[in-house]
């Protein structure tokens, strides 16, 4: 009996606060409502600016390296297992195919922001 009374509770409130947001708000829209821009100035210029594709390039590699540390992290409780030299391994050769990409992307340019 008591989930009922609950649930009558709940609905009722639920259709009670519909009802004041539907008579709340102001209904009467203004020059600045209908704007496509509410902050209050005239947009200058085309929306569709070109960027600069090595700020992508440059988050990518942040990326990458930011889960470098992630893959790296249980290292120091492989120490602890019985044969730890093949995590060892393969710490190891992750760290050294991501330092290699590095070197590459380094000199390649990819690092280098001003053209």
């Amino acid at each position: 009996m008591s989930m009922a009374i609950m649930a009558l509770f709940v609905t009722l409130i639920s259709m009670l606060l519909m009802l004041i947001s539907f008579w709340l708000p102001m209904m009467l829209p203004d020059m600045e409502k209908l704007s496509p821009y509410e902050c209050g100035f005239d947009p200058l210029g085309s929306a569709r600016l070109p960027f600069s594709i090595r700020f992508f390039l440059v988050a990518i590699l942040f990326l990458l390296f930011d889960l470098e540390i992630a893959l790296l992290l249980p290292t120091p409780w492989a120490v602890n297992l019985t044969q730890p030299m093949g995590a060892l391994l393969l710490t190891t050769t992750v760290i050294m195919l991501l330092s290699a990409g590095l070197v590459y992307e380094w000199k390649e340019g990819g690092l280098d922001w001003a053209e």
